[in-house]
């Protein structure tokens, strides 16, 4: 472990170096960020300009859903997103050779060699506007409450990653996977919305086969509290370990059919 973590905080140093080496991009990528997340909350303050509830959630609930929704996509951009995304050009390039020769867990380089730091100053925003709406709710969660909901929101984000990480890892198959994994990024805003307003086959689909509804629903329900049986916990938990065991098979199965595209 001890490795591992020294190994990780390299990483870290040659991310921030990089970021450092480009901080336009860095900047005006924290702004453009913060600009989307400002049109979502408008857009639903818009609404909420014409009726106190949707599928029986308010105004301020709806508010803390879209921030626990913004928190939990930008900490999987800081720590994921570039590296799934960038798989693909490691096995076109034959890359991915180098990774794989290193004596360390060749999915935790590939996972994590990268590191958005910009997601982080995004995530700290989504905080603030969860802890904004709580005290417009009048809400005072004690320290149970507020670890659950943070242990949720690292399932949450295990969950993406695993489902993520298989997409990418159809780059074995195919020339370029980037296609398929902004795919399933942009299927994020589903997330923003009350699992409440979805019925029949849609609602089904986003929760079990793409569990994008109770990523950011359950923690929320847990501090609102809105949480009507805690088996909406126990599918979130269990649908992340499924997942990331899933995740786990298929990397091996990848791996077993790389031919090396540098040889």
């Amino acid at each position: 472990m001890k490795r591992y973590l020294s190994i990780y905080a390299a990483l870290w140093k040659n991310s921030v170096t990089r970021e450092l080496t480009f901080k336009t991009n860095f900047l005006l990528w924290i702004v453009v960020e913060l600009l989307w997340f400002s049109l979502q909350l408008t857009f639903f303050n818009v609404i909420y300009l014409h009726t106190d509830h949707i599928a029986g959630w308010t105004r301020w609930e709806v508010v803390m859903l879209i921030g626990t929704s913004h928190l939990i996509q930008q900490l999987f951009q800081s720590f994921f997103l570039i590296n799934c995304m960038n798989l693909s050009d490691l096995v076109r390039t034959g890359k991915l050779d180098f990774l794989l020769l290193l004596p360390v867990n060749s999915r935790f380089v590939i996972s994590l060699r990268q590191v958005d730091l910009g997601g982080f100053v995004n995530a700290s925003t989504a905080v603030a506007v969860i802890i904004f709406a709580a005290a417009k709710m009048g809400l005072k969660p004690g320290a149970g409450e507020i670890a659950g909901f943070v242990a949720l929101v690292l399932v949450g984000i295990t969950l993406h990653y695993s489902l993520m990480f298989i997409l990418a890892s159809i780059s074995f198959w195919t020339v370029r996977a980037q296609g398929i994994v902004w795919g399933y990024y942009n299927l994020f805003q589903v997330a923003r919305m009350p699992d409440a307003a979805f019925q029949g086959t849609f609602r089904a689909f986003f929760t079990f086969v793409i569990p994008m509804l109770l990523v950011s629903n359950v923690p929320v329900k847990l501090l609102t509290p809105k949480l009507s049986s805690p088996l909406e916990i126990f599918c979130l938990v269990l649908l992340a370990a499924f997942a990331f065991i899933a995740s786990e098979i298929f990397w091996r199965f990848s791996l077993r059919r790389y031919t090396s595209a540098s040889s």
